[in-house]
């Protein structure tokens, strides 16, 4: 049996600093490898049926790794450059955000300066055909969609659109190109003196996207800055490291790593921050994981700002991204990542049914809305560098100021109707007999956020169409959504006819960690004194 040997790429994912290792064999015996090897020659010889080799060694892969922990992962050739997308920062495709409406590709909207929108296709355009392959009607998947749309750059591919107004389809051919994706997806000022970021992962663009915002709303007159990383997951730990570097001074530790078989290597902050002394919240909710984490940690125990909102998920493990013979790959936990107080952030994760539903004992538990359900040990505690608070490890970051989860608004009825789809159809319904008409009402955004308001019959058709999918009204838990479904309504036509930024300046009406960190901002020295508590 020939032996598989394992190619090291130089790169760690949450995880892209430059470390390079030989493989430390302990842990397996001869007898081990000898007795995989006998396995598979077994099962080549005598098995009774025609066996799928390549299948059985991806299985007996995911289950090895399954057993370690549960961020170690295969990953299959095919789906290397689909994981890669959203940290790389950009894909080889057309250009176009897009819903399955009825059964039919819907094009919400084209991004500018993008292959589909060179060639003309619109905001409302229904894709038919894509390269002669009917694609509406027939239930296809989103996934097969985007594959057929995609491919290297350079490549054309022909698209048939049904146009409302136009009789017959009409025909584009599209040659595609590299379609950027965007880490920041908000940066606003939420008053005179506050700006706002809204960071959805670490990628390899997101510390030039976050420059270009703080230096856009320093222009603006921003003297305070909240920094969102609620809902963002993780990613390089490079950039990790450059957007802590961001707001704290030079030589200042920001993360160490360290493993049984990797040695502690530090990261320290440098002269090259461009937000190191102004006052600074940072947001994080229980999916703010990872790269987040390393941020937040670094952040709160240098005393240097607020982390406010509820504790997060608590991933402090590094993977390591390990080429395979048939160049897929396996992403491999090498070490675990401190702050610089020396917290390791990761939560517990003996037991994968339990580590997966972490989040869902969290709520049982009433950790999400009460800040005194949550314990720890003794053994976690730990002080901060400057101001000696008191932090805690062993699990997430947990904030300094606690901002329960609403539960009043995202009623049983409110999923329903969310979950179902019904909220994006109608918005999609509206905006489709009035897109023309509210350009011309609204011609920039601040006119239409200060006067559009979300009209009775979006809502009854709505609510008809719940009806219609056998959904029981509930006029009490309607009533207590009804502002949070207004809002979001607004939101949805908002980042249609404009971008994310202006979906988020909507949106965050709703968002109770932001509101309190513009109280906290605004109250005069509450900033200091939670700081120095």
């Amino acid at each position: 049996m020939k032996k598989v040997f394992f190619c090291f790429f130089a790169c760690l994912f949450v995880g892209s600093a430059s470390i390079f290792s030989q493989i430390n064999n302990k842990g397996f015996t001869i007898n081990d490898e000898i007795k995989i090897s006998n396995l598979m020659d077994a099962v080549s010889r005598y098995y009774v049926d025609t066996i799928n080799g390549k299948q059985l060694v991806e299985t007996a892969i995911v289950a090895i790794l399954k057993d370690l922990d549960p961020h170690s992962v295969y990953v299959p050739k095919k789906e290397i450059e689909r994981v890669h997308e959203p940290l790389e920062g950009s894909f080889d495709g057309i250009g176009i955000q897009f819903q399955m409406f009825e059964d039919t590709l819907l094009v919400v909207q084209t991004i500018a300066g993008c292959p589909a929108a060179k060639v003309g296709i619109s905001p409302d355009d229904r894709i038919i055909y894509v390269e002669n392959e009917l694609i509406a009607g027939v239930k296809k998947q989103s996934t097969d969609i985007m594959k057929l749309l995609r491919g290297p750059r350079g490549t054309e591919v022909m698209v048939k659109v049904k146009r409302a107004g136009e009789r017959d389809l009409l025909t584009f051919n599209i040659t595609r190109d590299k379609i950027p994706l965007y880490s920041v997806d908000a940066k606003y000022m939420v008053t005179p003196e506050i700006g706002y970021i809204k960071i959805n992962s670490f990628g390899s663009k997101t510390i030039s996207e976050y420059k270009a915002a703080v230096d856009t709303l320093k222009k603006q007159g921003m003297t305070s800055l909240i920094l969102s990383l609620q809902g963002n997951g993780g990613g390089y730990l490079d950039a990790a490291i450059e957007l802590a570097d961001q707001f704290l001074g030079n030589k200042r530790l920001v993360v160490y790593t360290e493993g049984l078989r990797q040695p502690r290597r530090d990261a320290f902050a440098t002269e090259k921050g461009n937000f190191e002394k102004n006052e600074l919240v940072i947001l994080v909710d229980e999916f703010s994981a990872s790269a987040s984490e390393i941020v937040s940690g670094a952040v709160q125990d240098w005393d240097r700002g607020l982390i406010v909102g509820r504790r997060t998920f608590g991933k402090g493990l590094v993977q390591r991204e390990l080429s395979l013979v048939d160049a897929s790959m396996i992403r491999l936990t090498v070490a675990r990542y401190y702050t610089p107080v020396g917290r390791c952030i990761q939560k517990p994760y003996k037991g994968s049914v339990n580590y997966e539903k972490d989040l869902l004992a969290r709520f049982e538990h009433g950790e999400m809305q009460h800040a005194d359900s949550i314990h720890f040990a003794d053994s976690l505690k730990f002080t901060t560098l400057v101001n000696k608070r008191t932090v805690y490890g062993g699990g997430g970051i947990m904030p300094d100021v606690f901002v329960p989860l609403d539960t009043i608004a995202y009623t049983p009825y409110y999923r329903s109707l969310a979950g179902r789809g019904i909220v994006n159809r109608a918005y999609i319904t509206y905006l489709q007999e009035n897109r023309e008409y509210l350009k011309e009402l609204y011609p920039d955004f601040q006119s239409f956020k200060n006067n559009f308001e979300v009209p009775q019959s979006m809502l009854e058709s709505m609510l008809a169409r719940a009806n219609e999918l056998k959904i029981e009204f509930n006029q009490k838990e309607y009533e207590q959504s009804l502002p949070l479904l207004k809002t979001q309504l607004k939101a949805l036509i908002a980042g249609d006819l404009w971008t994310t930024n202006e979906f988020y300046q909507i949106m965050d009406s709703t968002n109770d960690s932001l509101q309190k960190a513009v109280e906290i901002l605004q109250k005069k020295g509450e900033y200091k004194r939670l700081l120095k508590y």
